[in-house]
């Protein structure tokens, strides 16, 4: 699409397109830096190969390169958010209403489960998050890496592959890989500090953070990074107008929107060399963040409140505190020619639910107002050994490349009982905590041995081959395999594609989670209480022992770059996952409620769990393209993204002979599920941006258009499809000395999604969806002033 369409399409965008906010650039550890290019297909990659010096051109996979400036200029501090809106395969919505996800929001990655891309920090895996993700989001049933953990003002870049990579890396890698390549070196650093403000007049957003550079005597530096801020709640909320009895009638009572949340992260790099070609290396961080998510508002009538306590109803709130802790330290070097890396890996998310502003109702008038309803914990650590070699082999047209390496695992993820005030009975409202019978410690371990090949094996066919073996502790092993060529037609033109097949083992969360949640199924709040597939009452619903997903992905891509100023590259993929872990629909019933009564779960409405029940096929295709046209006055770079993405469901196991028995009529993956998974994400998202330079000045422009989605009902009669949305940001800054002065507006014309039908708006009380890909807060405007020095 070419610029002139797009003003004739929007008439508005009469800014010039501009230029992204500048940023210093430092010598990353692992990887050269990455400069800011028309291109970066010159760009020096370390991910998805084990070849030195190889460019994103070069690569046999699709690769995606971020640099400071892509990140900064997003407007936004957090990483995941940012890397939303620079990359149109990768989804992140804002959902709001679902307990602990609310502050720990999930991304998707070519419409796939948040849980199935692998997160690398300078190539080193990153520990998942300890939530499990239940209501009602995209990424229903999955714990993945808190991105948000990282502060930005950490990452030198960002290196995505587009590609599965599980022969390569191990689990996780089905739908690809996000390596965050930190900064390094022990001169330069800056300070910066944004604020920021919704044209609703809410969720101010104020943040600061910084980096710094020192030396380790003369043969060693440490850098040290972070950031703290202050996000306040946004409201979107329509009037409680259910009952006209109720005290709190006509008031808007709920809050729907973001929670109110307060961050600190810390990142720490370092290394030192102990000889020429022996160098110690650590790098680790320290992340707190408080979320008050609000619950759903109880009415001074409702029988889940106490009026002696609350006597015009109650908004309780969720308040988690997410504490991220991870270690890296490691020894690498060369010796008779081989290249070799030994290191230990920590990491430790953890997550403490509290309630307050509630209340439990089986204790009556005297019932506590806050609550402890307890803490998630994940802990993961790892031994890991990569040795490489460059072979000369007369055929050949460059070195074969011979890599192999192991690794050891140990997984731990841990449930803390509430107090008992959280739990008794029907439990603190809005969510129950922790049971004893739900509290424990489970761990596994596995083991992995990985080899690689890859060698330009003429001066215009480059080929790959990766082999992986894993055996895990409770389910087994299995084997993953890669194969990847690329040829180049020309200097200008070339053909990539690669065949894998991988895994994704069931994580301890999945196994072994257990709590109750209230859920909305078609506008009414249930109690649902999601179960491990050990415990009996889910085995009476049909549960049965998770077993490891299995993938198989294919790709064929096109990589174009006419001119030194201009590049395109077209990737088409298909990605097919058998035994894809899901969680069940919430059975819900009569019948379902009494049986739960019954085995002590009173005031419980539903129940769930997670299965292997389906297998899903995904195509689609990315396309990447830059532009440097010649300007009179200044510089100006055009780039343009787009992803068409669709899953079909190709199989539903047989549903279980149990929920069919005693009078029940219940399907364990129905209508709502199949719709998340199949159409709950954009179809596709195009992204169209612009930086314009002209001596101390830089503007830049960002337009999204985020395609349809759609949401299924357990009432076909209210289903509904979401149109496409166009938004647009822009931000323009001033340099001075070391000083750059920037003002933005994201979302710039006030665009929000459709509103939701009345029948799934809870009596009007909530207007939007939460699948919306751009959240639903409107406009926001923000000034942000960095210092940077060399």
């Amino acid at each position: 699409m070419s610029l002139q369409r797009i003003r004739a399409r929007h008439a508005a965008l009469t800014t010039a397109i501009a230029l992204a906010l500048t940023a210093n650039c430092s010598m990353a550890q692992d990887a050269p830096p990455t400069p800011e290019k028309a291109s970066q297909l010159d760009t020096v990659v370390v991910t998805g190969t084990r070849a030195t010096g190889r460019t994103v051109s070069e690569s046999l996979a699709p690769i995606d390169v971020l640099g400071p400036r892509d990140l900064q200029a997003t407007g936004t501090t957090e990483l995941a958010t940012a890397l939303a809106r620079a990359l149109p395969s990768l989804n992140f919505p804002r959902p709001s209403l679902t307990d602990g996800t609310d502050g720990s929001r999930p991304a998707q990655l070519r419409g796939l489960s948040p849980d199935q891309v692998l997160v690398l920090v300078n190539g080193k895996r990153r520990h998942t998050g300890a939530i499990v993700n239940l209501n009602g989001t995209q990424g229903r049933g999955s714990s993945p890496v808190d991105l948000n953990a990282i502060p930005i003002e950490a990452v030198d870049h960002i290196e995505v592959l587009r590609d599965g990579a599980a022969a390569q890396y191990g689990s996780d890698a089905i739908a690809g890989v996000i390596n965050i390549v930190l900064k390094g070196g022990a001169t330069g650093g800056s300070v910066n500090g944004t604020l920021g403000k919704y044209s609703a007049g809410d969720g101010i957003q104020r943040d600061g953070g910084g980096d710094i550079g020192f030396a380790l005597g003369k043969d060693g530096w440490i850098r040290v990074a972070g950031d703290a801020g202050h996000d306040d709640p946004t409201n979107r909320a329509g009037p409680d107008l259910r009952n006209p009895a109720d005290p709190s009638y006509g008031r808007v009572n709920q809050r729907f929107g973001d929670p109110d949340v307060k961050h600190q992260s810390a990142f720490v790099n370092a290394q030192y060399n102990l000889a020429p070609t022996v160098t110690l290396y650590a790098f680790g961080n320290a992340s707190n963040r408080n979320a008050d998510a609000a619950g759903f508002w109880r009415p001074g009538l409702d029988s889940r409140n106490i009026r002696s306590i609350y006597p015009d109803g109650f908004l309780p709130i969720i308040a988690t505190t997410s504490k991220d802790r991870s270690l890296v330290a490691g020894i690498r070097g060369q010796t008779a020619g081989w290249n070799w890396d030994f290191s230990g890996n920590y990491g430790q998310n953890q997550l403490q639910f509290d309630v307050d502003n509630s209340l439990n109702t089986t204790i009556g008038p005297t019932s506590p107002t806050h609550f402890y309803a307890g803490t998630l914990q994940n802990t993961e650590k790892l031994v890991n050994l990569d040795v490489s070699k460059d072979f000369d082999v007369s055929w050949l047209h460059s070195p074969l490349t011979f890599a192999w390496g192991g690794e050891y695992r140990h997984e731990n993820y841990e449930i803390d009982a509430g107090d008992p005030t959280s739990y008794a009975g029907t439990g603190a409202q809005v969510f129950p905590g922790f049971r004893p019978s739900d509290s424990g410690s489970n761990s596994r371990h596995s083991y992995a041995a990985y080899a690689e090949l890859d060698a330009e094996v003429t001066e215009k066919l480059s080929a790959s081959a990766a082999a992986r073996y894993e055996k895990y502790s409770d389910f087994g092993n299995t084997v993953a395999g890669k194969l990847s060529a690329r040829y180049a037609f020309t200097d200008k033109v070339a053909l990539r594609a690669t065949a894998s097949n991988g895994f994704r083992a069931p994580s301890l969360a999945q196994q072994f989670y257990s709590t109750t949640s209230t859920v909305f199924i078609n506008s009414v709040p249930y109690e649902v209480r999601t179960f491990p597939v050990t415990s009996p009452v889910a085995q009476s619903f049909g549960a049965q022992k998770l077993k490891a997903e299995k993938s198989t992905n294919y790709s064929l891509g096109l990589v174009v770059q006419p001119t030194d100023a201009t590049s395109v590259t077209v990737d088409a993929y298909q990605i097919r996952i058998g035994d894809r872990i899901v969680l069940s629909e919430n059975l819900t019933g009569t019948a379902v409620a009494a049986f739960l009564a019954a085995q002590g779960y009173p005031g419980v409405n539903g129940g769930r769990y997670f299965t292997n029940a389906v297998d899903t096929r995904t195509r689609g295709v990315d396309i990447v393209g830059s532009w440097r046209p010649n300007v009179s006055v200044g510089t100006l770079d055009l780039n343009l993204g787009y992803n068409y993405n669709k899953t079909d469901i190709l199989n539903i196991a047989p549903n279980p002979p149990q929920l069919s028995q005693n009078g029940l009529t219940l399907q364990r993956i129905g209508r709502v599920e199949q719709g998340r998974i199949t159409k709950g994400s954009p179809r596709d998202k195009l992204t169209l941006g612009g930086n314009y330079r002209l001596s101390d000045w830089g503007f830049r422009a960002d337009l999204s258009r985020y395609g349809q989605f759609t949401v299924l009902s357990t009432v076909p009669a209210n289903d509904q499809t979401f149109s496409a949305k166009w938004v647009l940001d822009l931000a323009a800054d001033y340099n001075v000395d070391n000083w750059t002065f920037t003002l933005g507006a994201d979302n710039i014309f006030d665009k929000y999604p459709d509103k939701v039908l009345a029948a799934n708006s809870t009596s009007g009380i909530l207007p939007y969806s939460s699948s919306s890909p751009f959240g639903f807060n409107g406009a926001f405007v923000y000034g942000k002033v960095a210092y940077r020095w060399k």
